[in-house]
């Protein structure tokens, strides 16, 4: 016999469910939220094992290659005949009757692709060496998914390579901010009075200078002499200057109005310090929107430093991000012959949307008492 569980008993399971257990079931069951952290996972592990991706080094010159196109991938060659493996011809340049040079595939030799390849060394997690790449294939052939650059390189290795810089910095950025914004937010909205004044007077001057042309002007005074760990910090910092006061501000609002319920007051009357109030009280009942303020503001700096670096204000070679990647697609000749130079376009959409979804969901989520 098959038991039917009201709505009233269903309220009475999840009461005796844990937060974070409430949280996950209202979570998954959001499919735009899934597919984000899915995009998010994705994109976090080619840039980790970026060079067991990329089938050639992504950093080393290779002038005779340079705009190739992507590498077209075959199981019937010219004659018609079906292979069941995925195979590729190689590129070479030909001069056509109006003089103009363009790529032609040569059907003379294919090139199977294989997988789990030996290719150029590099260090697993930069601590084991290694030669394992996911594909590739047989010398003298080459195979390149996006293409390469006006230098050679694999622009599909380069990518990948790309998103440690651009998902770190913005990574970094963000938890330096939400950690400022949050706690600032946090001990305001408790103390009141002249602190607070002072404090929401301070966001509200912050908050005045358009933050675009502000960014522009302090990655502009970075000396060009210093090394790439103190860049990527110093432009880390930046965009974390900028984007603390919104938090702040509503996780003052939210502190407000607990600190005058029942447990703050059972607390403070057990003799609790401010400190045990704060950061053991008020400060966890705002983790769910600190999580959520989080992976919202991760694409916005993702968008800031890619448009930084395409415009050569922000990150600099030999440092490589996609907003660095990009700045190659500034001509309109390079476009016109070279489409796929702005290959990079599509991860960073990816990102934004992204953790887009996943701060969507997360926010849906976070609030797990509510009716959908």
């Amino acid at each position: 016999m098959t038991e039917h569980i009201t709505e009233k008993q269903q309220i009475r399971l999840e009461e005796h469910e844990s937060y974070f257990n409430l949280v996950w079931r209202k979570f998954r069951k959001s499919r735009v939220a899934i597919v984000g952290g899915l995009i998010v996972l994705a994109l976090a592990v080619l840039a980790v094992f970026s060079s067991f991706f990329s089938p050639y080094d992504p950093v080393k010159l290779n002038m005779r290659s340079g705009f190739t196109p992507p590498s077209r991938i075959h199981f019937v060659d010219i004659n018609g005949k079906f292979y069941g493996r995925p195979f590729v011809y190689q590129w070479k340049q030909v001069v056509d009757e109006n003089m103009y040079m363009h790529w032609v595939e040569d059907p003379s030799t294919l090139y199977f692709v294989n997988f789990f390849v030996q290719g150029w060394e590099y260090k697993w997690l930069g601590l084991f060496p290694s030669r394992l790449h996911l594909y590739g294939v047989a010398a003298p052939g080459t195979i390149y998914i996006l293409g390469t650059d006006k230098f050679g390189r694999d622009i599909f290795g380069r990518m990948c390579l790309a998103g440690r810089i651009s998902l770190a910095m913005s990574l970094f950025g963000t938890f330096i901010s939400v950690a400022v914004g949050s706690v600032l937010g946090v001990i305001s909205g408790y103390y009141g009075g002249r602190f607070d004044n002072y404090l929401q007077r301070f966001v509200e001057f912050v908050q005045s200078f358009p933050q675009l042309p502000l960014w522009m002007a302090l990655a502009a005074v970075i000396p060009p002499n210093w090394d790439q760990m103190a860049v990527f910090i110093a432009m880390s910092t930046i965009f974390a200057l900028l984007s603390w006061t919104l938090l702040a501000r509503e996780i003052r609002g939210k502190v407000m109005a607990m600190r005058e319920t029942d447990f703050v007051l059972a607390a403070r009357e057990m003799g609790a310090s401010d400190m045990r109030i704060i950061f053991y009280h008020l400060y966890p009942n705002t983790l769910s929107h600190t999580i959520v303020i989080l992976t919202l503001t991760i694409p916005s700096i993702i968008l800031a430093e890619s448009f930084l670096s395409f415009l050569g204000i922000g990150i600099q070679e030999p440092l490589v991000s996609w907003g660095v990647m990009m700045r190659e697609a500034q001509t309109i000749q390079t476009l016109g012959f070279n489409q796929w130079i702005i290959a990079p376009v599509l991860f960073i959409l990816l990102a934004v949307l992204g953790f887009n979804f996943l701060g969507d969901g997360l926010r849906d989520a976070a609030d797990p008492y509510t009716i959908t």
